[in-house]
């Protein structure tokens, strides 16, 4: 499992990085202005609805639901295409609707916009909202790869995404075409190349899907009634970072500032959170089917525990570092240094809340592969309760950073209930002797990690800010971070070098 988590993980830290260079060519020919503000919205609108539909609740019921097909020797294949079928349906209506209704979405997920911002938003999310299409069968597809272990397939496709992204700005700047409307247009021809990727790697293992009518088979009657609080969940998400966005979107260059901030704080939690619970899904669901609790339990403990050793030393590095790191990364062209001090503003934020949003991905699992989606969804009903009530009346007395205090607050909100929920279950949900006794000793290394991080960043203060030195001095002071982390991880137990060692010949 821990071999498939570090290929899950691998390819997304690639895909992270290409993501983040991409925002880094974005960030320099556009800023923090109305086109940037205006492409960043109509992109999330896609994107919001594939994760409401598909990555989020149709995965969360399908995979489990598959994983036990192929578990139990059973027709997977035409469960997989009776799925197909039906998704291809809907999502091609929803597309059109979605697009005619375009200018009402726009000011759904940002009343503030007015004039320029508003007008360019509609026009870009019209060219780009068929992106969702795409996308969701594409979920599908990888979906069936990570059923049958092959997450080197799946994991590459957000670096394919990027790479399209990086081309066509690079090529924009080139012939000196209009970068707004070049970034609108690569969104679709992204999708396509994806969804072609994906169908070329689920047709090497049997699965050659066409078009087709649907049927409403008692496994897809099944799929639906587990899937439908997983949306009602999903959907909650999503209302949590729509009202994120509404709070910025008063505030001229809040927008850009909170996705540039997301861009870097989802390094880690994609490298760490999405790849365990990539993994542990179809983990658990065939340790499920096999009444291996046991190995079940040991698989929960691990995956915890391996992302709370990565994740709460990241955390503490973006708090402690988030001006140097926005700074360098950033601050170049139109972007300047107000952005900078904003965006580490709430890269500051989103770090505190990065342990509970790699958490979800690890309780999260727990309940689906029970088929469970009802109590999650109760969960984030809460937790957008949360997100609304303190967005709203933070708003007055912090501004824009009130949409990430809230983002960072209901994160935690939403791990206290995944972790009460879980306690009713079997021995599988119930930390560990050794968890417990490392959890401890990774808080600790973690903190003190975090002191010798700030004293680095005031002696390399100077050559942080100097034109020529600055990226070095940077790696240098991640550098200083790591081996500090690590050696006194190792001298206080909170992990043993040789699990690290073992980690690396997998």
């Amino acid at each position: 499992m821990i071999r498939s988590i570090l290929t899950v993980g691998g390819w997304t830290l690639v895909s992270r990085g290409t993501g983040f260079a991409r925002d880094v060519l974005m960030a320099a020919y556009l800023g923090t202005g109305p086109v940037a503000e205006a492409f960043l919205v109509a992109f999330s609108l896609p994107n919001m609805f594939r994760r409401f539909f598909a990555e989020g609740a149709f995965n969360m019921a399908f995979v489990p639901m598959f994983a036990k097909k192929l578990e139990g020797g059973e027709d997977a294949t035409g469960f997989a295409r009776d799925a197909w079928n039906g998704m291809v349906w809907i999502l091609l209506a929803f597309t059109v609707l979605g697009t005619l209704a375009m200018p009402w979405l726009v000011w759904a997920m940002a009343s503030g916009f007015a004039g320029e911002r508003f007008d360019l938003a509609v026009t870009f999310g019209r060219i780009s909202f068929s992106y969702i299409l795409f996308i969701s069968l594409v979920a599908l597809l990888s979906g069936i790869l990570t059923s049958h272990k092959r997450f080197s397939e799946a994991s590459f496709v957000p670096v394919l995404m990027n790479l399209v992204f990086i081309a066509a700005m690079g090529l924009a700047a080139w012939a000196g075409w209009d970068m707004g409307l070049t970034l609108a247009w690569t969104v679709p021809v992204t999708g396509v190349a994806q969804l072609a990727f994906t169908w070329v790697s689920a047709r090497s293992l049997g699965y050659g899907f066409t078009l087709g009518w649907p049927r409403l088979t008692p496994e897809l009657k099944h799929l639906a009634v587990i899937a439908g609080p997983a949306v009602l969940a999903g959907g909650v998400v999503q209302i949590n970072m729509l009202v994120g966005r509404q709070v910025a979107s008063f505030t001229e260059g809040a927008v850009a500032w909170l996705s540039y901030a997301d861009r870097l704080y989802q390094l880690p939690l994609g490298v760490v959170g999405i790849a365990i619970g990539t993994v542990l899904l179809p983990e658990l669901s065939r340790r499920l089917r096999a009444g291996d609790a046991e190995g079940g339990r040991d698989a929960f403990n691990r995956g915890a525990e391996f992302a709370l050793m990565l994740t709460l030393p990241a955390a503490v590095a973006l708090m402690v570092i988030a001006v140097p790191l926005c700074q360098v990364l950033y601050q170049r062209g139109a972007f300047g240094p107000a952005d900078t001090q904003a965006t580490a503003l709430v890269l500051a934020i989103y770090g505190a809340g990065l342990p509970a949003f790699v958490l979800h991905k690890v309780l999260q699992p727990l309940f689906y592969a029970r088929e469970d989606s009802r109590s999650p969804f109760v969960y984030a009903l809460v937790s957008m309760v949360v997100n609304v009530g303190l967005a709203v009346g933070l708003l007055p007395l912090l501004g824009f950073s009130a949409a990430a205090w809230a983002t960072t607050l209901s994160g935690w909100a939403m791990v206290g209930q995944l972790w009460w929920g879980s306690r009713k279950m079997a021995a599988e949900a119930q930390f560990d002797a050794r968890f417990r006794k490392r959890l401890p000793r990774i808080m600790l290394a973690s903190a003190v990690m975090g002191g010798v991080l700030w004293g680095a960043a005031q002696v390399l203060d100077g050559p942080l800010n100097a034109r020529f030195w600055h990226f070095p001095a940077l790696g240098l002071l991640c550098a200083i971070g790591i081996l500090a982390y690590f050696a006194v991880g190792a001298l206080i137990g909170a992990f043993r070098l040789s699990d690290l060692r073992a980690l690396r010949r997998r």
